[in-house]
C-alpha cells in the first residue's frame, strides 16, 4: 500500500474507509473547533498531543504515547485489524504523518495520508459535513515495536557512523533561534532536510524521483542507515514518509531535540 492517497482516489473509497482528522498547528490553536466546523463525511476527530503522545516532559515534548491509551483512541475512532485507514489535516500534514508511522509502529500497516490535506479534498470540489460521527467500535490491538526507534544515544552514534537528518527549519539548526526548546542548536553531525522541501507550495508531496535526488544529494543512499529528528518527532514523521516515498528506510527519533536537550552533558552543535 502506497504511504499517500489523493483526494480523487479517497473520494472512491469513502464509507469503507476509516478517516481520521488529524488537525494539528505547532502552538495551537487546537483542532476540534476547525473539524467541527467542517470535516470529511464520516471522519472522526483525532487530538495528538492528548491521543498521539504522552504527556511532555523527560522524554521531550511529544513522546511516544502509552500504547494501552494509543489503543483505545484508535478503538474509540474505528480503527480494527483490518480497517483501511486514512488520515489528513488541513495544515501542513504533520499531524498525520505522526498518526501514519505510529500506527505502523503499534503494528497497522493499512494507513495512508491524504496528499494536500484538507485543501485538496476542497479543491477537487468534494463536500464537507459538520456532522459528527458517534464514537467507533474498533478492535485494535496496538504491537508496538513494529517500527524502530532510536533513543539519544544511538542518534549521536548514527551522527557519526551514518545519516542523522534534522527536519527543522534552518535557523533553528543552526541555532540562531529557537522559539519552543531551552537550547538552540542540533546534534552534532547531523544534516539540516528541512520537512517543508518535501512538498510543492499547495502542500503535496514532490514526485518520488525528485525525493529520490533530494535526499541523494544529503547522502541518504550510500548511508549504511538513515535516521530522523525534528523539535518532538511529530514533523520528523513527515520527513518519514517522504523518505518511504523515495524508497529510503530510515528510523525516527521520537524524542528529537527536546529530549535531546533535557540531559545538559548532551553537546549542542550551531551553525
Amino acid at each position: 500500500m502506497q504511504p499517500i492517497i489523493s483526494a480523487a482516489e479517497l473520494a472512491e473509497t469513502t464509507g469503507r474507509t476509516v478517516l481520521l482528522d488529524v488537525r494539528y498547528r505547532l502552538g495551537g490553536p487546537p483542532g476540534h473547533p476547525e473539524y467541527a466546523k467542517g470535516h470529511i463525511p464520516g471522519a472522526r476527530y483525532v487530538d495528538l498531543d492528548a491521543e498521539l503522545a504522552g504527556p511532555p516532559g523527560a522524554g521531550g515534548r511529544h513522546p511516544l504515547p502509552d500504547p494501552e491509551q494509543f489503543g483505545a483512541a484508535m478503538r474509540r475512532a474505528g480503527v480494527s485489524a483490518d480497517s483501511d485507514v486514512v488520515v489528513y489535516d488541513d495544515w501542513n500534514g504533520w499531524g498525520p504523518a505522526r498518526a501514519w508511522w505510529l500506527l505502523r509502529w503499534a503494528g497497522h500497516e493499512r494507513v495512508r495520508v491524504l496528499d494536500g490535506g484538507l485543501a485538496a479534498w476542497r479543491a477537487a470540489g468534494l463536500p464537507l459535513t459538520t456532522d459528527e460521527p458517534a464514537p467507533g467500535k474498533g478492535d485494535f490491538v496496538p504491537r508496538p515495536g513494529s517500527l524502530p526507534v532510536l533513543d539519544a544515544d544511538a542518534a549521536a552514534d548514527l551522527a557519526r557512523t551514518g545519516l542523522l537528518l534534522d527536519a527543522r527549519a534552518p535557523e533553528r539548526y543552526r541555532g540562531d533561534i529557537e522559539p519552543i526548546d531551552p537550547v538552540a542548536g542540533h546534534i552534532p553531525g547531523a544534516v539540516n532536510a528541512p520537512t517543508t522541501e518535501n512538498v510543492t507550495p499547495d502542500g503535496h508531496f514532490l514526485p518520488a524521483a525528485d525525493l529520490t535526488r533530494r535526499f541523494a544529494a544529503l547522502g541518504a543512499t550510500t548511508a549504511p542507515h538513515v535516521g530522523v529528528y525534528c523539535g518532538s518527532g511529530v514533523s520528523a514523521a513527515h520527513e518519514l514518509l517522504a523518505l518511504t516515498l523515495a524508497g529510503i528506510p530510515a528510523t525516527l527519533y521520537p524524542g528529537s531535540w527536546s529530549e535531546w536537550t533535557t540531559n545538559p552533558s548532551r553537546p549542542v552543535a550551531k551553525g
